[in-house]
């Protein structure tokens, strides 16, 4: 998967297109990635000892990891992400302004 943690992203498609914000977590398993403030849910709480109050809580889920696009550090676009292999180690590159992810 061409996403990592602490990436800065833009949603591309769905209900929160066009908003951005940072990974908190990516599964790997099924392709997807969180993303902080972004794709949120209401849920329904019962009191508890964790929730003293219980009542509405707004909960992230996780997108499909190809409705989101990586934004370059160096040139602040939405971009693909390409590889190159630099003294034996692979990195990630933007394919627009090919500078380092």
């Amino acid at each position: 998967m061409k996403i990592v943690k602490g990436d800065k992203v833009k949603v591309i498609a769905g209900k929160d297109k066009g908003r951005e914000g940072t990974v908190e977590r990516v599964y790997v398993k099924t392709d997807s990635v969180l993303i902080e403030g972004v794709n949120l849910y209401k849920k329904h709480v019962k009191k508890s000892e964790k929730i003293p109050q219980g009542g509405i809580l707004d909960i992230p889920r996780a997108l499909h990891a190809s409705k989101v696009m990586i934004i370059c550090k160096n040139c602040n676009k939405s971009t693909r992400v390409g590889y190159e292999i630099k003294d034996d180690k692979k990195v990630r590159i933007c394919k627009k302004c090919k500078g380092k992810i």
